[in-house]
């Protein structure tokens, strides 16, 4: 062995224990400053944390300070998943985070996307430096972030996005423009031998100049990122694409401009693969971004159902005021039609409140005296005088919204098996590559170091991930495509990809299983009296009143086609019922007590009324003349399909389970026609999210479906929320999918679809490894000895692409799945 060959041995050894150290060394943790009686930290934001591992004191105030200098939705946000929070980091501007340290234990942090991460070390008092924790102790009490205000946050962060894929569209734009020319004559050449071809668009020059705009601008989003990556000791999508490309491109260069330093039969350029990988991959980020979109809209949705101002009465003067400046204590009059501002207790008056938008109920609530108002729901008819019990961020409303961002930051985002593979992949490429120039160098034939040069670039080639960049982003923009058809909107990729393992679906009765509207079941009625008769009277009498409970009857007997007599003396008695006078006759319409008090014996009515209400119905007691005349049944019916729809998740593996705050007999007896076996009875809104968290610490994939504003909460706590389109706003943004059609039966489709799409994707993976694992060592020269056989990086282009067909071909096949809903189990 020469000097020089035993100079460049030990230089590639060096290289590759420096390699391997720089990944999988250890990391010094940063200790907090003390300031003020506070461990004050600032973290660097720009493609990494900076420090990446910070050390504080347990039992003392931590205030991190998030420097983020850069801009894309993958740092938006970082998520204390062990301690429940997440914060928005607006680009270009200090943020500060806030907590106690009561435990010790190694917390850890990461962005909103999961692709860089660091970690929370909380040293036990006691304890010397240096010495961490290896188990995090029970979870800290959830930390104080101080920050803008959840409207701004969410404000900054849509126009960011907003930005981001301005910026991307524009990205993808110049690279397919000059991509194009240089693929079509380099495949045009390739396939059909072209003659004036490589004369005009075949020059390497020429795609030098295209296909460097594309390198340096369409790219630079991802150099940049896998540059700082690299930089902070890790690896991830874009440290592999980096590589790939930058070796790609540097090779191709240097045929170009000193096509002498390569032998002839080697000279050969990759500018068209460089193009490609770069536009594809942006093309994937942009389709990712705009699905991320529309995410900060729950938030501002629920702020803006809040009322603006409130008419307080102060020292018996009335004064409208902002809503802000209300405070505990302050007597509120609020007049029929208004929204209540704030959680209050009503001091006196009664009226029938609207509270759906809280509660996702469609009866009211009658409110009395000493009853409880809840903020930004609907008053009725009626006048109410209250007093202000929880205002601001004590309010029912803001306990929602908190709920929401702490469901969304305690969820564990899902490993992508290309992130996580990358890991190790990058470190193993760069030593198999360093391993096979330097084998080359030593023991290969002449020209030794051209041979040893081409053979570590056709390593890195033939190692450039694109068809592991996109074997997840086709199939999800196919099978996203597939579901949009279906009326299955689809969010993000992890909800398609978490929705396949799905063990356990919770429903929400009203308006999910049920229409969320009360309509005419039944009617009863006694002695000799005339259904039609007295179903067109009691519809007279309810025509001017504006419960919902009045408008099924009067919506009842237009569906019957009865003419209704024009009503006179029309009364409302609040919480009882009414009174008017048609075609001649009393009618009252309403409760027992009504009937009672004027002196209507009602004993004949009273069993029909006992029956309809074990069914889950509302009984309205009616009478003529001051005689009982009849039972009238209302109640919240079943959807048409939503029986079929539960009987499809039951084949396909999956238990049901029903949720609502309705009592337990109406509950029982909605989920006896559906065929759902347990029910959740009696659940306040604010414990909806408990519910689903208990489920899931019993083992299981929860997917959480809901239409109401009360549902927001459980739906960003499940494994996968899927909202019902018709119905709030709110709890579509919450949800990871969207059921356009309003029907329970998408739930069973997009399970279908997920584990479609995830099939697939497994496919796709094989195919974007399998070239990596049979090429990075041929390209090696792992069968040179054997067969005189070496791959060049010509032929590493080669499969280079041809996996990227394999996966484009296959993921295209995902578009021939059938949507239609299957008779038997499919897992």
């Amino acid at each position: 062995m020469s000097v020089v060959d035993l100079v460049v041995l030990v230089a590639a050894l060096a290289a590759v224990g420096a390699v391997v150290w720089y990944f999988f060394g250890p990391r010094n943790a940063h200790s907090a400053e003390f300031v003020g009686g506070v461990q004050r930290v600032e973290v660097t934001v720009r493609g990494g944390y900076r420090p990446e591992t910070i050390q504080v004191r347990q039992n003392t105030p931590v205030e991190l300070v998030f420097n983020r200098q850069e801009e894309g939705d993958c740092t938006s946000r970082v998520v204390f998943a062990d301690l429940g929070v997440t914060a928005a980091l607006p680009a270009f501007t200090r943020t500060s985070v806030r907590l106690m340290p009561t435990r010790a234990g190694t917390f850890g942090f990461a962005c909103g996307m999961n692709m860089i991460h660091g970690k929370l070390v909380v040293v036990p008092d006691g304890q010397a430096d240096g010495e961490v924790p290896t188990r995090a102790g029970p979870a800290a009490p959830a930390p104080v972030v101080t920050s803008a205000g959840a409207a701004e946050e969410e404000a900054a962060q849509a126009a960011e996005r907003r930005a981001e894929i301005k910026d991307l569209t524009r990205r993808v734009v110049v690279g397919a423009v000059l991509t194009m020319p240089v693929l079509f004559a380099v495949m045009t050449s390739e396939l059909f031998h072209v003659g004036w071809m490589p004369a005009v668009l075949l020059d390497q020059r020429l795609q030098l100049a295209l296909i460097t705009p594309v390198m340096v601008y369409v790219g630079w989003p991802i150099h940049r990122s896998g540059w700082l990556t690299l930089a902070h000791r890790n690896a991830d999508m874009n440290s592999l694409i980096t590589l790939g490309t930058v070796a790609a491109y540097g090779y191709s260069l240097i045929v170009t401009l000193a096509p002498g330093a390569i032998p002839s039969e080697a000279q050969e350029v990759y500018f068209e693969a460089v193009g490609v990988i770069l536009t594809l991959i942006l093309l994937g980020r942009l389709f990712e971004a705009r699905a991320k979109a529309g995410t900060g809209e729950a938030i501002r949705d629920l702020l803006g159902m809040q009322a603006r101002t409130a008419h307080v009465i102060r020292d018996g003067v009335e004064a409208e005021i902002p809503l802000e400046e209300v405070v505990v204590g302050d007597e509120i009059l609020i007049r029929p039609g208004e929204k209540i501002p704030v959680d209050a207790t009503v001091l006196s008056g009664g009226s029938a409140v609207d509270e759906s938008m809280v509660t996702g109920e469609p009866m009211p609530a009658t409110k009395r005296s000493g009853d409880t108002v809840i903020g930004a729901t609907l008053n009725g008819t009626g006048s109410l005088r209250v007093r202000a019990a929880k205002v601001g961020a004590d309010t029912m409303l803001a306990q929602i919204i908190r709920l929401v961002q702490a469901a969304q930051a305690s969820r564990a985002p899902i490993q992508r098996l290309a992130d996580a593979a990358s890991a190790y992949f990058v470190p193993a490429v760069i030593v198999i590559a360093i391993i096979a120039f330097a084998a080359w160098f030593i023991a290969g034939p002449p020209p030794a170091a051209t041979n040893a040069l081409v053979s570590g670039v056709a390593v890195l080639i033939i190692a450039c991930p694109c068809a592991l960049g996109l074997a997840t982003p086709l199939s999800i923009m196919v099978g996203t495509g597939k579901g949009a058809k279906a009326g299955i909107l689809i969010r993000s990729a992890e909800a398609l990809e978490t929705a396949h393992k799905l063990d356990t679906v919770v429903l929400d009765k009203t308006g999910t299983i049920t229409r969320g509207a009360p309509a005419l079941t039944d009617l009863h009625v006694t002695g000799d009296h005339d259904e039609q008769e007295l179903l067109a009277l009691a519809a007279a009498a309810e025509t001017d009143s504006e419960h919902p409970l009045a408008a099924a009857i009067v919506a009842g007997a237009r569906r019957q086609d009865l003419t209704v007599p024009p009503a006179a003396n029309f009364t409302s008695i609040t919480g009882k019922g009414v009174r008017a006078t048609a075609a001649g006759h009393t009618v009252l319409v309403g409760t027992r007590t009504l009937l009672a008090e004027a002196g209507i014996d009602t004993n004949e009515l009273d069993r029909p009324a006992a029956a309809f209400a074990k069914q889950g119905k509302t009984a309205i007691l009616a009478a003529l003349d001051g005689r009982p005349a009849g039972v009238l049944a209302v109640a919240d019916t079943v959807k048409d399909d939503s029986a079929a729809a539960i009987t499809a998740l039951h084949r396909l593996g999956i238990e049901t389970v029903m949720i609502t705050g309705d009592n337990a007999r109406t509950a029982t007896a909605i989920a006896g026609q559906v065929g759902i076996s347990r029910v959740l009875a009696e659940v306040l809104p604010e414990h909806k999210a408990d519910e689903i968290r208990h489920l899931q610490t019993e083992g299981r994939r929860v997917g959480m479906v809901g239409d109401g504003i009360n549902d927001a909460p459980a739906l960003a706590a499940a494994d996968v929320g899927l909202a019902i389109g018709t119905g709030t706003d709110v709890a579509i943004e919450s949800a990871d999918i969207t059921l356009i059609s309003g029907s329970v039966s998408g739930v069973s489709t997009a399970i279908r679809l997920s584990r479609a799409t995830m099939r697939n994707i497994r496919q796709n993976l094989f195919f974007a490894l399998i070239y990596n694992a049979v090429g990075v060592p041929i390209a090696a020269g792992a069968l040179y000895p054997v067969l005189g056989l070496r791959l060049s990086p010509i032929l590493a282009a080669a499969a280079m692409a041809l996996s990227s067909l394999s996966v484009v071909g296959n993921a295209n096949r995902l578009r021939r799945h059938r949507i239609a809903q299957s008779k038997a189990p499919d897992r």
